[in-house]
Parts: structure tokens; sequence; C-alpha cells
């Protein structure tokens, strides 16, 4: 393992890059190639020529000092165009190489990530994937990622949108037996004498309010119930153990629904809204790295039927609806 960083000014702010977004210098040190005590050694030096703190060390965490963020958030784009130049020269050798920074919900994930994973690496041995898996809508351009896979109506304006698969629905369900038990509400208004499985989007304090559209006007109702969770194929078991009605992706519970141990209710106030897309930032020469990722991603979403062919500009809808 490398001593040292090159003591370039490009070195010592790809450094701090670096650490800045995994907050953790081994694992910053590790993506760089180098040791931890030369990545800190760096930090230090970098920090000495700007004359200011931009880390605040501790045993246990790193975080960033406001000028650290200011830096970050500064230097971020200008990376990213000093790497893609070194794909594009990389490219014209003829082979896409270098990293694809990759934001995706869970969901997203399993139906258009992980069955094009392995065919995608193998066919493309010097790009590597660093993929986040999260159902938080995060600002894509700050958190240093190169694309997104998200729901449309969570999409910014600016960012080019490409959807994969067709509208969602949300669905509620129950078992038969639960039901039996305590009936089925006739409007959703009626869910305020039920018990039911509450989520939670992640980096917020209060359950997602269920979203319903009567006469093309969407409405929300504030459920309560005894189960609050930030993960939803745990709301789906909690309803199947008939905990209550739970709130969820029609296609999620779709083999719940086919087996009859769930049912499906308020269905005409269940209306559609924009599925998952592939959103990335407008760009006027795009990495063929993330290029290949790109193609391979709707390659496979449109050879599984999901896929519209076309980009469309980001879509808007309801208040933001889980899927």
């Amino acid at each position: 393992m490398p001593s040292s960083l090159p003591p370039s000014d490009y070195g010592q702010l790809r450094a701090f890059a670096a650490v800045a977004e995994a907050l953790n210098f081994s694992r910053a040190a590790e993506s760089l190639a180098v040791s931890p005590s030369a990545l800190s050694q760096t930090i230090r030096q970098l920090e000495h020529s700007l004359g200011t703190t931009l880390l605040r060390r501790t045993t246990r965490k790193v975080s960033l000092t406001p000028e650290g963020e200011q830096l970050l958030q500064q230097i971020t784009p200008a990376i990213r165009g000093l790497s893609e130049a070194m794909q594009q020269v990389q490219a014209r050798q003829g082979r896409p190489a270098g990293t694809v920074r990759v934001h995706a919900t869970r969901s997203a994930s399993r139906r258009y990530i992980e069955p094009m994973l392995a065919p995608f690496l193998a066919s493309h041995p010097e790009i590597m994937l660093d993929i986040s898996l999260d159902d938080e809508t995060i600002d894509l351009v700050g958190g240093g990622f190169d694309l997104s896979m998200r729901l449309g109506e969570l999409i910014e304006q600016d960012m080019v949108a490409i959807p994969l698969g067709p509208p969602m629905r949300q669905i509620a369900v129950a078992t038969p037996a639960y039901i039996a038990a305590h009936g089925a509400p006739e409007t959703p208004g009626d869910l305020l004498l039920h018990p039911c499985v509450r989520w939670r989007w992640p980096g917020r304090q209060h359950p997602y309010d269920w979203e319903f559209c009567e006469n093309g006007r969407w409405f929300e109702v504030r459920t309560g119930g005894p189960l609050i969770v930030n993960d939803k194929s745990l709301a789906i078991q909690a309803a199947l153990q008939g905990i209550g009605i739970a709130f969820c992706a029609e296609e999620s519970v779709h083999a719940h629904l086919q087996a009859g141990r769930l049912q499906s209710l308020l269905e005409p106030w269940c209306e559609t809204f924009p599925g998952i897309h592939l959103c990335y930032p407008r760009q006027r020469q795009m990495a063929p790295a993330l290029r290949a990722f790109i193609d391979t991603v709707r390659h496979y979403a449109q050879t599984s039927g999901n896929a519209d062919d076309m980009p469309s500009p980001a879509a808007s809808s309801p208040s933001g609806s889980p899927a």
C-alpha cells in the first residue's frame, strides 16, 4: 500500500472528498488505495494550508465542520468533472472504466439492479459500482451520486428522468380473518376506526399519511395503530399476522392477493402514480462508465417488459407515495 498521497492540491482535495463522503478514514483510505495514516496526514496538510479545520475527529466518528461542508459542496462538481475527463480518455482506448455511484430505493434495486448486476460487471471489468440502497429522498448531486432510481414524483425538475416501469398503485390490504372480525372500511375515512400498520419515511419524525384519490383530487388520511415501521416488507408481514390494515405497493403484495392471504380494500380510491424512474443530472458529456450502466439497466428493464423507451421530464403528483 502506498505510504502517502500525491502532494498536489487535487490529491488533497480528492482525499478530503473521500473522507467527507465516507465519514470514515479507513473506508476512504481503502477506496483511495492508501494507508489510513497517510490519508490522515494529507488531510492535516490540507487543513494547515487552508488555515481551518475541515473535519471533526473523535475515536468513534468523523463529521464535517461548516467550513468542511462548504468546501465539499464547492469541489464535488469539479472532482466529478476531472474524473469524467479521465474516463473519456480511457473510453477513447475502447474500454469504459471508473466508478459509477448509484442511489436506489430497495424496491428499485430488486427490480432493476439485481437482475443485471453479475452480467454487467462481467462485461465491464474496469467499472466499479458503488451502490447505496436507501428509501430516503437524497440530494443526488450533493451526495456525490451519478444517478438515482426513485419514484417519478420525487425527481427534481432539472433532472433527466427515464421511466423504467409502468405507473404504480398503492392499496390497503388486510387478512380475510381480520376483515371477518373487524369489518372492511367502506371509505378512506373509516380507516380512523381501524388499527393500521404505519410506515415512516427515513429521516422524518411522523409516519406517512396514506394518500387516496377521488374525482382526480388527492387527499391524505392520517391513520393510527399499534405499529410503526420503517421497512415496507415488515409492514406486509404485520398485515399477514392480522395486526391491522397495511398500505402497500400493489405489486409487492400480488402473490398474497392471488393466494387469498390478503384482500384489497378501498379500491375505488386507489389511483396510480408515476413508477420507478432512473434519473441523473443534465450534463454535456456523459462518462462512458455511466452511459454503459444506464444502457444496461434500460435494456434489462425493456426486455422484462417493464420500461417505456423514451425519457420524460420529472413527474409530479401527490406529496410522495412510498412504493
